[in-house]
C-alpha cells in the first residue's frame, strides 16, 4: 500500500494543503499545533474507521467553512486507486475510483494503515480495558464475524447482569439463567479463539520488531492473560465447555455481586520486557517502544491476512526515544511506507532517505 498524493481542504486548521508522499518515510515536522497531526488524521480517515482522537465529524471542518474535503491516491498490490471524503455539518460522503459510496465505513478494505499516537500509550500505562479495547478494534477490521462474535458477548452480557440484579426477587428466574450461561459461553468461546490466534501472531511478530528497536539489549512478550491456563491450541468446543463451567461455577458470587465476573471483558494482555511488567517497571522510552512494537506488530498481521503492506502513521513516536531507538524509527522501517510527525528538526537531519516536510500554520512550508 503506497499513498501517492493527498490534499486536504478546510481540515482542521488547514485550508489547502496538497504534496506528493515518497515511496519510503515521510518526515512531517514543526512546532506544536501547527497542523503536523491534522495530516495523519486526514489521512486516517481513508481506512473507514472513524477520528483516532475520538473527534466528531463537525470538530473535523475548519472553524467558518461549511464543508471539509480530502483526496488521496494510491496504490495496492493492484492497480492505483482515487478516493476522496467530504465532511459537512449532516454527514461524511465518500467515493472511491469516482464511485459513491454509502459511507465511510465502505472504505474499509481498500485502504490499510495503522496509527501510533501518544494515546496508544494507554496499551501500557492504562488498565486491562485499553488493551482489550486494542484487540477488539484490530480484530473486528480484518475479521467480520470477531464483530458479530462480540456483539453476541455484549448482548449475552448486559442480559445475564440484568438477569442477576433482579434474580433474588423471583426464583422462577433461575432457568432463564441457564440459558444465558450458555448464551455467554457459546460467545466467549468464539470471542476467546479469535484472541488466542490474533495474540500467537502479534507475540511472533512484535517481538522481532521490539528487538529491533532495542538493539537486541531487551526481550520483549505479549501473551494473553485470564484466571486460567489456556492458548491458540484449545478448540472452541473446549473454550466452550471450560467457560460454562467456570460460569456456572462462579454463580453464587455473581449473584451477591450482582455482576458477571467471568468472561472475556475480564481479560488481559501481559507485557513484559525482560520478564517484568512494562506497564509497572518500563521507562517512558521502553513503554513508548512497547506500544510501537504492537502497532508495527498489527501491521504485519494486516500484511499475513490481507497480503497488503499498511501505511505506518506515526503521530509524535519519537519524544522520549534515545537516539538509537530514533534511528530505528527514521531508517529501519524500510519495508513499508512511513508518516511519522516530530517537533524537533535536527531528528530530519539523520534521515537517510525519504522526504522531509516543514509545517507551519496549516502549510507545507
Amino acid at each position: 500500500m503506497i499513498i501517492n498524493s493527498v490534499n486536504i481542504k478546510n481540515f482542521r486548521n488547514i485550508a489547502d494543503l496538497s504534496f506528493t508522499a515518497d515511496n519510503g518515510v515521510n518526515v512531517i515536522y514543526g512546532e506544536n499545533a501547527q497542523g503536523k497531526t491534522n495530516i495523519l488524521e486526514a489521512i486516517w480517515l481513508f481506512t473507514g474507521c472513524k477520528s483516532f482522537r475520538g473527534a466528531k465529524d463537525i470538530e473535523l471542518i475548519k472553524f467558518d467553512e461549511e464543508f471539509a474535503k480530502i483526496n488521496l491516491d494510491f496504490s495496492d498490490n493492484l492497480r492505483e486507486k482515487k478516493s476522496q471524503i467530504i465532511i459537512s455539518d449532516k454527514k461524511k460522503n465518500a467515493s472511491l475510483n469516482g464511485v459513491s459510496l454509502r459511507s465511510t465505513a465502505e472504505l474499509i478494505g481498500s485502504f490499510y494503515a495503522v496509527i501510533f499516537s501518544p494515546v496508544h500509550l494507554s496499551l501500557i500505562k492504562d488498565g486491562p480495558s485499553a488493551r482489550r479495547r486494542f484487540l477488539d478494534t484490530a480484530l473486528c477490521q480484518l475479521k467480520p464475524s470477531y464483530a458479530e462474535h462480540l456483539a453476541g458477548f455484549k448482548k449475552a452480557l448486559i442480559q445475564r447482569n440484568a438477569l442477576l440484579k433482579d434474580i433474588h426477587l423471583n426464583s422462577q428466574l433461575y432457568d432463564i439463567l441457564d440459558t444465558w450461561d450458555d448464551q455467554l459461553a457459546r460467545y466467549s468461546a468464539a470471542v476467546i479463539k479469535e484472541r488466542l490466534n490474533y495474540i500467537s501472531l502479534l507475540s511472533d511478530y512484535s517481538k522481532i520488531i521490539y528487538s529491533g528497536i532495542s538493539e537486541n539489549k531487551e526481550i520483549f512478550s505479549v501473551s494473553y492473560s485470564r484466571n486460567e491456563i489456556i492458548n491458540e491450541n484449545f478448540s472452541v468446543k473446549d473454550i466452550y465447555l471450560n467457560e460454562l463451567e467456570k460460569i456456572k461455577e462462579a454463580r453464587k458470587e455473581d449473584i451477591i455481586a450482582k455482576t458477571t465476573t467471568i468472561g472475556p471483558h475480564r481479560d488481559d494482555l501481559e507485557i513484559l520486557i525482560n520478564n517484568v511488567s512494562a506497564r509497572s517497571f518500563g521507562s517512558q522510552g521502553q513503554q513508548r517502544s512497547c506500544a510501537l512494537a504492537l502497532k508495527l506488530g498489527e501491521s504485519e498481521i494486516i500484511k499475513k491476512i490481507t497480503g497488503e503492506t499498511p501505511v505506518a502513521l506515526l503521530d509524535d513516536v519519537m519524544s522520549e526515544l534515545d537516539e538509537k531507538r530514533q534511528d530505528y524509527v527514521l531508517n529501519h522501517i524500510n519495508d513499508r511506507q512511513v508518516f511519522l510527525t516530530c517537533c524537533d528538526p535536527s531528528q530530519v537531519l539523520r534521515l537517510c532517505g525519504g522526504k522531509s516536510f516543514l509545517v507551519k500554520e496549516g502549510e507545507i512550508i
